[in-house]
Formats: C-alpha cells, sequence, structure tokens
C-alpha cells in the first residue's frame, strides 16, 4: 500500500478537522486507500505549533509555512490558513509539486483564483477544495436523482446557510472581519457552500443580483477593548440566481441569524418531483414524487424520507445505517481525494469549481454595489 507524508499548515478548526480525518479514516474503510504519515504541522507561532503537533500526532512542528512545503517525505500539503494567505501557500504547495487540499472560499479575489487555476492546469497535479458538503449521502442522493431526471425540469429553488455567531456586537474582531483578510463576510465564509452546492446539483450560474449588509458596523479590535474598529464585511447576503438551465431561486447567508445552529439548507422544485436536505437533519432526503397518484384523498402524494444515513459505499464502521455527523463529510471528501492521488484521477470539487464559486462571489459583491444584475462569467 502506498505510503503518503501529510503536512497540515493551520491548525484551526479546519486544521483540526483534516487532521481527525486521517486519525479515523482506517477505522471507516479498512484498508484506506494509503498508509499515512502525519509528518509537520505549521501555525504563526513556534509555541502554537509545539501544541498543535502534540495535539494532532505530527512528528515535527514550524513556525514557518514554506518547511512543510520543502521537506521531501511531504506529499500532500492542506492549506488551511485565513482566506488571504491562499494564494501564496497554495502557489509555493503547486510549485514544490505536492498534492494540495484548500480550503473555501479558494482566494480573496477572482484574480487570485485565476492565478491558483492556472498553475494547477500547468502542474497537472491532483488537489480539492473543501466543499465537504458534496460528500453528504443524502447530498450524493439528491445529485444522482437530479440527474436522472427526477425533477423533471427544475424551475425553482431557495438554499441558505445560517449562523448566530456574529449577533453579539461585543464579539472583538478577527481576520473574518477584515475584508482584506477574508475577501468578504458571511457571503465568502458560509455562501461559497451554499453557492456550490446549487451549482453541483443544478449546473452554471447564469447571473446574479444580490444585497449585502452589515449590522454592526464597528467592533472591539480585542476582548474587553474600548477601541473599536470599522467592519467592512457583511453580516448577511441575500442572493437571487438565474442558472443556465433556466431555474430561478434564492441564496441567504447569514452570521447574525439568531436562534440557528448550523443551518445549511436547500429545496429545489422541479416539474416532476421536488427536494428538501439539511445539514441540521442530516441523515435523511425529502423527497416529492409528482407523478406519484393524487387520488383519492392525496393519493400517495406527499414529501417522503429516504434514509441516507451513514451509507457511503464500502464504508465498515460504524454502521451503514449509524447517522451521520458533521466531520464525516469531511473524512469523505478527504478519503476520496487520497483515493483520486492513489489513482492518479483528477476528481471534483477541483479549483475549478472553486473558481466558479469565486465568480459568483464576485458578481454578488458588484451586484450589491451597484445595485443590478450582473451576469456570468465576469
Amino acid at each position: 500500500m502506498r505510503e503518503l507524508g501529510i503536512g497540515v499548515i493551520g491548525y484551526g478548526l479546519m486544521g483540526k478537522a483534516h487532521t481527525y480525518a486521517y486519525k479515523v479514516m482506517g477505522f471507516h474503510y479498512d484498508p484506506p486507500p494509503a498508509r499515512f504519515k502525519l509528518v509537520i504541522v505549521c501555525t504563526s507561532r513556534e509555541e502554537t505549533a509545539k501544541r498543535a503537533a502534540e495535539h494532532g500526532g505530527f512528528r515535527f512542528y514550524t513556525a514557518d509555512y514554506m518547511d512543510v512545503i520543502e521537506r521531501d517525505d511531504v506529499d500532500v500539503v492542506h492549506c488551511c490558513v485565513p482566506n488571504y494567505l491562499h494564494r501564496e501557500v497554495v502557489l509555493a504547495a503547486l510549485r514544490a509539486g505536492k498534492h494540495v487540499y484548500c480550503e473555501k472560499p479558494l482566494a480573496t479575489s477572482l484574480s487570485e483564483a485565476a492565478e491558483m487555476v492556472e498553475e494547477v492546469r500547468k502542474s497537472g497535479i491532483i488537489h480539492r477544495i473543501g466543499f465537504q458538503n458534496r460528500y453528504s449521502p443524502a447530498i450524493m442522493r439528491a445529485k444522482m436523482l437530479i440527474d436522472e431526471g427526477f425533477l423533471g425540469e427544475p424551475l425553482s429553488f431557495r438554499a441558505g446557510y445560517l449562523h448566530p455567531g456574529y449577533v453579539d456586537p461585543n464579539r472583538p474582531m478577527s481576520w473574518r472581519l477584515d475584508l482584506r483578510k477574508s475577501g468578504g463576510g458571511a457571503l465568502f465564509d458560509l455562501g461559497s457552500h451554499v453557492i456550490d452546492l446549487i451549482g453541483y446539483l443544478l449546473g452554471e450560474y447564469r447571473s446574479i443580483f444580490a444585497a449585502l449588509h452589515t449590522f454592526i458596523k464597528r467592533r472591539p479590535i480585542a476582548p474587553g477593548s474600548n477601541e473599536y474598529a470599522e467592519v467592512r464585511v457583511d453580516d448577511l447576503a441575500l442572493l437571487q440566481a438565474r442558472m443556465k438551465s433556466g431555474a430561478m431561486g434564492t441564496i441567504e447567508a447569514s452570521r447574525v441569524a439568531t436562534g440557528s445552529n448550523d443551518d445549511l439548507y436547500l429545496e429545489i422544485h422541479g416539474t416532476e418531483g421536488a427536494i428538501r436536505w439539511s445539514l441540521m437533519e442530516p441523515n435523511w432526503l425529502y423527497i416529492y414524487d409528482a407523478r406519484a397518484p393524487s387520488e383519492p384523498l392525496g393519493g400517495m402524494r406527499g414529501f417522503r424520507r429516504v434514509e441516507t444515513v451513514g451509507r457511503y459505499p464500502g464504508s465498515r464502521f460504524p454502521s451503514p445505517k449509524s447517522p451521520i455527523g458533521w466531520l464525516r463529510h469531511h473524512v469523505e471528501c478527504i478519503r476520496d481525494f487520497i483515493d483520486s492521488i492513489v489513482k492518479g484521477e483528477l476528481r471534483p470539487p477541483t479549483f475549478e469549481d472553486g473558481y466558479r464559486v469565486q465568480e459568483v462571489l464576485e458578481a454578488a459583491t458588484i451586484s450589491s454595489q451597484r445595485g443590478q444584475w450582473v451576469s456570468l462569467p465576469l
């Protein structure tokens, strides 16, 4: 079995999630697609890097990301740093011949994303962007049904991603609230996932009309500080979208949705059927078949729950009937990425997919500024 050396750059939430995936992959898949060495982890400071190595089980640690990229025993680089650092980390890793898994969004701007796509095209290296929600069994089943024509002609959709974390006006500034470092607010942070899922299920976007709003326009620069900084990223993004297929719909991304938790949802209506899914109820895909008889007294019409649960093909643990959770999507996305490396097959979601999402992010930003529809491609 092939052995791959893993280097992780950034050890926040996503760096930990990616590391976790390698630690448990052999339980879910026996055998896994490859053997792994957790070689080295990088954070911005030596002391946090040392702690990350101890916590994650890495052999080495560093505060310089080039130490990760230049190691001969590192085959795969995970880019889990803030958005504004994606470009330089990814380009350096590609030029060093490393396979790259980059967190979303691909970049802070379309021009940066284009440069990354061009570099990966030249290199021919196996790579991936972290749109792990494609790897929910329910979404995988929805994709099959749509491709088989279950919906008939797709007509309309509504989708969103809702978080409550920025409702508190005393939550201090961070890189996610810094326009230069994040590229955008709720739109980039949460909207990128929704935009990808709708594009994955329904095809390419044709045009966007958007309104972006910042409710809390200044925040403390640090916890308990009396000094404030201006917030220039959106708390709420509302998009109308037209697809090339003719379908139309709405996309919402909010970080001020009081009462929500991690509420990613979608609903798609077609001429012959409909589907619903929610990340907060991930074990079920709801489907409606308009071809079913409606009489007598409703016949067999109505939304039906399909028990997708943990039914990943080939997974051996804990059970195909076991409920699924948030981290499992990451495990499956990374497992498929590793399998693609072993087999030499480039599989989506690729940087090209990330670029298409970046186009929508940029179109939404332009639309909000100008108050008009923006056509794609840009």
